[in-house]
């Protein structure tokens, strides 16, 4: 009785995990679109601004995570401009710009990638927790066969069939968990290269709006 519970609770174990993993997944897919969606929106909007005035204001009331990183950005450029008497004034002016941008972006990405562990982890403990149910499994059928005296394929191959049913479980738990995995993987891989093009963009803006100022002063 205890030995067929063990079995009976990995396998409800290995459904929690397969729950866990489709509800993650669809919590990312949520996460993706809509940072997708505001980030082409918050471009298009910031890309047409007609001068750095009005970009900035534009970020201030934007939304996603480009707003923080443009803010960060801003909010550097303008503490540059106020550091007449401090040290930041002897730093190099695109290197003070982009290291907050930097800082912001991979803050971003911390909480981007929030629910990645878990489902790498499902989909790596997933087949050794079926491979226990299975190895418990197949020590309660073949203790019940000797208790039995009976060997005979008819009475090996039912019990031994049941307990290989959940390492069966354990893989197909694991394999939408590791497929998601790399999904999302890629997909932050793209908004890396995404936010990192914005960074490049806005300091080469910065270095001509310093280059404007120089020349009006």
């Amino acid at each position: 009785m205890f030995d067929t519970l063990i079995v009976e609770a990995t396998l409800v174990a290995l459904q929690i995990l397969s729950v866990i993993t489709w509800t993650i997944a669809l919590w990312k897919w949520q996460q993706n679109r809509q940072i997708n969606r505001q980030v082409a929106e918050f471009e298009n909007s910031f890309w047409a601004s007609k001068d750095w005035t009005e970009a900035h204001a534009m970020a201030k009331a934007g939304q996603g995570d480009f707003v923080a990183i443009a803010l960060s950005g801003f909010k550097a450029f303008e503490e540059l401009q106020q550091s007449s008497g401090n040290l930041r004034q002897l730093m190099d002016p695109m290197e003070a710009i982009e290291r907050p941008m930097r800082q912001s972006m991979q803050l971003l990405l911390r909480k981007q990638e929030r629910g990645l562990s878990e489902l790498a982890t499902i989909g790596s403990i997933a087949p050794f927790v079926g491979l226990f149910g299975t190895v418990w499994g197949i020590m309660d059928a073949l203790k019940a066969i000797g208790l039995s005296g009976q060997a005979s394929i008819d009475v090996v191959a039912g019990p031994i069939g049941e307990a290989l049913i959940a390492t069966a479980v354990g893989i197909v738990t694991a394999i939408p968990a590791v497929l998601l995995y790399n999904y999302f993987i890629r997909r932050q891989k793209l908004r890396v290269t995404l936010m990192e093009g914005f960074i490049d963009s806005f300091i080469r803006m910065s270095a001509r709006q310093l280059a404007q100022q120089g020349r009006h002063e």
